[in-house]
């Protein structure tokens, strides 16, 4: 059945328009973001079929190769899905972590649900306001750190452009290892010293893994 062949009342965009997404089913709302089904299924065939196969948990932590692996999910389909989770996940961030963040202890709680995964290692700023509320998080790079590679004009760019007060570094070691490296201690001195200059402070540098931190701040690393 094609999707004009419902009638129009019981079509989803309609019935959200008509009733609000509340009365809508898991399948409807994804039918909506998905917009379009293939010639051989429509669009809310489609969403039901993921969703029965692989739940709305699993469906979102698919990659973009592992969605385009189902049938009738091309790249646009497959970036619909992953930005709209993606957009929720930021979304139930937002509302958790609106206080001010006061030790290291509140960064991790945060970044832990923030970072992408840890078999990458990703290099992250945190931008902090007066009140020491985050205003953004920021990913700078993604692979191996190397005190070369990380210049501070990357880091302060965006923190000037936010006005922000103050920032955070943050890298994840995949390894679990959260020693710091001669480079990860070069990184934060130079970065450190940069925001001395510009009236920015380096707040702390968190190296961190699964289950575990390292606080510059809190070892009395920092500068």
């Amino acid at each position: 059945m094609r999707i004009k062949d419902i009638t129009k009342e019981n079509r989803p965009r309609e019935r959200l328009q008509k009733l609000g997404p509340e009365a809508l089913s898991d399948a409807e709302l994804l039918a909506i973001i998905l917009r379009h089904g293939t010639k051989d299924e429509n669009v809310i065939d489609m969403s039901n079929r993921l969703i029965s196969k692989h739940g709305l948990g699993k469906l979102s932590e698919l990659s973009l190769k592992e969605l385009q692996e189902i049938k009738g999910i091309g790249p646009a389909k497959a970036m619909q899905i992953v930005s709209s989770f993606e957009l929720n996940k930021r979304h139930k961030i937002a509302k958790i972590y609106s206080k001010p963040i006061k030790c290291a202890k509140d960064v991790f709680k945060y970044i832990s649900q923030r970072l992408p995964g840890n078999d990458k290692e990703y290099f992250m700023v945190l931008h902090l306001n007066s009140k020491n509320r985050i205003i953004k998080d920021e990913v700078i790079s993604i692979g191996t750190l190397n005190s070369s590679l990380i210049h501070p004009r990357e880091i302060f760019k965006s923190a000037i452009k936010e006005s922000c007060n103050a920032i955070i570094l943050i890298h994840n070691h995949p390894s679990g290892d959260t020693n710091p490296s001669q480079d990860d201690k070069e990184i934060t001195q130079k970065i450190s010293e940069a925001g001395e200059v510009l009236n920015i402070k380096v707040l702390d540098h968190l190296i961190i893994s699964k289950n575990s931190y390292y606080s510059f701040n809190e070892s009395n690393n920092l500068l």
